[in-house]
């Protein structure tokens, strides 16, 4: 019996050794740096081109003559298409001769009437018929001009659905003109981050067509009216578009940066999460003990410690999981270990 218990006693303390090394876990430890963290706003917008429109037929007419190919620039004032105009035409010069006819005849009768052979009431009433056919032709020449479709802006035209001789409508589309030199990049966001964004703000913007060309704006105006249904807010960028790569109507998803400053960082991996709250463990000695902090943003796989622990103090970043309680005796693994022991 003796011999059986001394053995046990053996065995216990074995057991007890065992389990006061396990007391002891093995973790990674890492400083407490400074970094500069930016606070972001995530859109998704629209690009619209910086000027459009479409042409269309003012009246029903025949077409004479376009003046463009697919997809040409274009400049501003040049003949986009020409519409029949023969009969508007033979008006203006029948507006024009009667309008001829009538100033002859006013400037007679003021001859007359400065030898006292006409009266006033005729001069007048000729001045009214001289008047009248100069309006005339003035809506003949605005009826042809009608007829003559021109660019109001420099741009590029879109495919052309239509050819020379086709009789339109009034309205019928004849083209499209884009101005794309630059864009107008719409997206919305929500009013609980409107204090932090105004204009002038450099945005950055990303297309699928290009994932790996990032596209640099500035915000140029914030619509004054919000959504009442999603309580949101316009914004309206404005991109440069040199090189053409950006298409109206192109999706993109935007990042404005709002807010940037320097603050304590810790890796990810050393923040433990409890409820809504959030703890490291700061290394002291050989052991760890555990310190509530207050986190901010998450960036580049590092955590913004905003209160709770100061750069240059040591965390736990591997083996976080292997502690528990408010302090733990550990062991310092890899090349931090090595670093403090030299020391």
């Amino acid at each position: 019996m003796l011999a059986l218990t001394a053995l046990l006693g053996g065995c216990g303390q074995q057991a007890n050794g065992a389990a006061n090394k396990r007391e002891a876990p093995l973790v990674t430890v890492a400083t407490v740096s400074t970094q500069r963290f930016v606070e972001k706003i995530d859109a998704v917008g629209t690009a619209v081109a910086n000027e459009q429109v479409t042409l269309a037929a003012p009246v029903t007419e025949r077409i004479v003559r376009l003046n463009f190919d697919d997809g040409e620039f274009i400049q501003k004032g040049q003949v986009v298409a020409v519409l029949a105009n023969s009969q508007e035409n033979a008006q203006l010069a029948e507006a024009g001769a009667r309008e001829r006819e009538a100033n002859q005849q006013l400037a007679r009768l003021n001859a007359l009437k400065a030898r006292g052979f006409a009266t006033n009431s005729a001069v007048d009433a000729q001045t009214a018929l001289s008047a009248q056919a100069r309006a005339q032709a003035a809506q003949a020449r605005a009826t042809i001009s009608d007829r003559v479709i021109r660019a109001p802006f420099s741009g590029w035209v879109s495919l052309r659905n239509i050819s020379a001789g086709a009789v339109v409508t009034a309205g019928t589309e004849i083209a499209m003109i884009s101005d794309v030199s630059r864009i107008k990049l719409d997206f919305a966001v929500p009013e609980t981050v409107l204090s932090r964004v105004a204009p002038g703000q450099v945005i950055f913007a990303k297309a699928a067509a290009w994932p790996d060309q990032p596209f640099h704006g500035v915000i140029a105006t914030i619509d004054p009216v919000l959504n009442p249904q999603t309580r949101a807010v316009t914004i309206r960028a404005i991109l440069p578009n040199g090189d053409r790569r950006l298409k109206p109507g192109m999706l993109l998803t935007v990042t404005i940066e709002s807010q940037a400053r320097e603050s304590a960082a810790v890796p990810e991996l050393a923040v433990v999460g409890e409820g809504n709250d959030s703890y490291v463990y700061i290394l002291e000695g050989d052991t760890a003990k555990r310190v509530k902090v207050t986190t901010g943003i998450r960036q580049d796989g590092m955590v913004e410690i905003l209160s709770g622990i100061q750069p240059g103090q040591r965390v736990v970043t591997e083996g976080v999981v292997k502690l528990g309680g408010p302090s733990q005796k550990v062991r310092l693994g890899g090349g931090e270990n090595n670093r403090h022991k030299g020391k």
